[in-house]
């Protein structure tokens, strides 16, 4: 079933809204009725629950999150060949210590000992040229919207297939 041609509600709201914005009222447009009071418009959606930050922000430290898990997988693979000592110091580590919140893990991994410091550094540097040089950022937005499309689809699918009584093709 080819759901392009839907549109969301949220979009439906929009398509009377005028082309020539200004700058200045970027993304929404204050429009004045006669009766001097505005209306906004805006091309974002409200995101109520996220006073102390947007989802955009809990996102990106998501992904800070795991841009420590990726660094520290590729460090452990890097010393698992050239290093055998240094890396089961690090595997020991990793069982004492969860790495749910990166930075913790790293500030902890440095106060460990002098060569704990050493791996938390590289940790560090290869946690941040991953996420500057190697992720593909664009990849993750079309995966996202792919993944979000597919599960609606299959979701709305199966409740019409549960609700409509039609029997099963064999």
């Amino acid at each position: 079933m080819d759901t392009s041609s839907i549109l969301p509600l949220p979009q439906l709201s929009f398509l009377s809204l005028r082309l020539n914005r200004n700058k200045a009222s970027w993304p929404c447009n204050l429009q004045r009725s006669s009766r001097s009071t505005g209306t906004i418009h805006c091309q974002k959606m409200y995101v109520p629950g996220f006073g102390e930050a947007s989802p955009e922000a809990k996102g990106a430290k998501h992904l800070h999150n795991f841009f420590t898990y990726i660094a520290v997988g590729i460090v452990t693979a890097q010393l698992q060949s050239y290093n055998p000592e240094a890396y089961k110091e690090l595997m020991e580590f990793l069982e004492r210590h969860p790495l749910n919140d990166g930075d913790k893990f790293c500030s902890d991994l440095m106060r460990e000992s002098s060569r704990h410091k050493g791996l938390a550094l590289r940790i560090l540097e290869v946690r941040s040229a991953y996420c500057k040089r190697d992720f593909e950022w664009d990849n993750l937005k079309r995966l996202a919207i792919k993944t979000v499309d597919e599960s609606n689809t299959r979701l709305m699918r199966d409740y019409v297939l549960e609700t409509s009584h039609v029997e099963k093709e064999k």
